[in-house]
């Protein structure tokens, strides 16, 4: 079944939470290093994500207070669905 984008990016600015490399945010988040630069830069510009350097010079992207909102109101979203599915599925009954 193919994730709904919302889905691919709550997933990622889960994974960014604590701070992650481009490498972690494609293995947790289970895409290809071609798909992830477009949610990377949509996030980035949209102030969901920002970038920070470490002393060697790698880049990770973090979660911002503004995406850490998205992220629990995505969650609050996922939780009720199952839900509202149930319900409907009870009235059909």
């Amino acid at each position: 079944m193919k994730r709904s984008k919302d889905a691919i990016i709550s997933q990622i600015l889960d994974v960014c939470t604590e701070g992650a490399s481009k490498t972690r945010i494609v293995y947790q988040s289970n895409l290809n290093f071609r798909t992830v630069i477009p949610y990377i830069d949509l996030l980035i510009k949209n102030e969901l994500l920002e970038i920070a350097t470490t002393r060697n010079s790698s880049v990770i992207f973090t979660t911002t207070p503004k995406g850490a909102k998205l992220l629990k109101d995505f969650k609050n979203i996922q939780s009720v669905i199952p839900e509202i599915y149930n319900m409907v599925e009870k009235e059909k009954a």
